[in-house]
Parts: C-alpha cells; sequence; structure tokens
C-alpha cells in the first residue's frame, strides 16, 4: 500500500495534468465559438441522447432559465434541434441537429489528430507503451 504523501502527491500531479492537458484540447478545438456551458451541453446531449430542457438543467445543475439561454444559442447557430415529446406532446425533446453532430465531429478530429501529432514527435516507443499502461491504471478510477 502506498503511504498517504504518496498518494496525495499523485492526486495533485494528476489534477495539474489532466487539467492543462483537457486546456491544450481546448486551445486546438474547433468549438471556439461556443461558450464553455453549451460545449457542456451539447457533449451531454451527445453521450447522454436527447432530453427535455429541464432534464438538461438538472443534470448539468443550473437553472431551468440559463439552460433555456443556452438551448436558444445553440438552436439559433443549428447546432441542436427540438421535437415534440413523443410521450408527453406538450414538452419538447433537444437533440443534436446534423448541424451539430458536424461539429462535434470535426472537433474530434482535430483534437485527436493533434495529440497523436504531439504524441509521436514527443515519446518513444517505449514512451508510449508506459503512457499507455499508466492509462489503463487511471482508468480504473472511473470504474465503480
Amino acid at each position: 500500500m502506498p503511504d498517504n504523501a504518496d498518494a496525495t502527491t499523485a492526486a495533485r500531479e494528476i489534477r495539474v495534468v489532466v487539467g492543462r492537458l483537457r486546456r491544450r484540447l481546448k486551445e486546438v478545438a474547433g468549438l471556439h465559438q461556443l461558450t464553455p456551458a453549451q460545449v457542456s451541453v451539447l457533449s451531454r446531449i451527445d453521450k447522454s441522447g436527447p432530453a427535455s430542457a429541464s432534464e438538461l438543467a438538472a443534470a448539468e445543475r443550473i437553472r431551468p432559465q440559463s439552460m433555456a439561454t443556452i438551448l436558444a444559442g445553440l438552436e439559433e447557430q443549428g447546432i441542436i434541434r427540438r421535437d415534440p415529446d413523443p410521450r408527453d406532446g406538450r414538452r419538447q425533446v433537444v437533440s443534436i441537429a446534423e448541424a451539430g453532430l458536424k461539429t462535434i465531429e470535426g472537433d474530434r478530429q482535430i483534437r485527436e489528430e493533434w495529440l497523436a501529432q504531439a504524441l509521436r514527435e514527443r515519446y518513444t516507443a517505449a514512451e508510449l507503451r508506459t503512457l499507455r499502461e499508466g492509462l489503463a491504471l487511471l482508468d480504473r478510477l472511473t470504474q465503480p
């Protein structure tokens, strides 16, 4: 068992490095015209599927009025669409429009290409294997 200080130091270092990597990936991403809140909502819909505005507000832990503003901005750009809820015609379900899917896919491709190029330029094959082993260990943190 590692001691408490080792675990605390590792936790801090992981948090800092992951934060830096996220910021760097955002810099190279094509979603720079969207606000962070819009990107978060768009990512949630992409991962979880269509949802009502109230469900999205609850999931994002924001007020329904704030979600309405975020969704209006995304809809204005043609990134999302609203359709009647098949279970309750009084409600609307928000989903990603075709333009939104293209935006997300293009963004992912840009980030992945940048990251792959950076890995090829900065690491040896042995270092890449070590990195992948470390990622497998970190992935265990995400498991229940």
